[in-house]
């Protein structure tokens, strides 16, 4: 479980570097690219909710 709260963080990183160092100067592309960004973001955090319940389950 740790590994996979270290990768969403490197990912949360990721995308903040992106939008405060270096954007895109294209503001379509840049925009697209964040909502692929964070469309990534939230299935991950979906996963590991879904690992979460998955290990729940077995312990009963």
């Amino acid at each position: 479980m740790k590994t996979q709260i270290i990768i969403y963080a490197i990912l949360i990183v990721i995308f903040l570097a992106f939008n405060f160092i270096d954007p895109i100067k294209d503001p379509k592309t840049n925009t697209l690219i964040n909502i692929v960004f964070a469309s990534i973001l939230f299935l991950y955090i979906a996963y590991i909710a879904f690992v979460i319940l998955k290990k729940m389950g077995k312990k009963k």
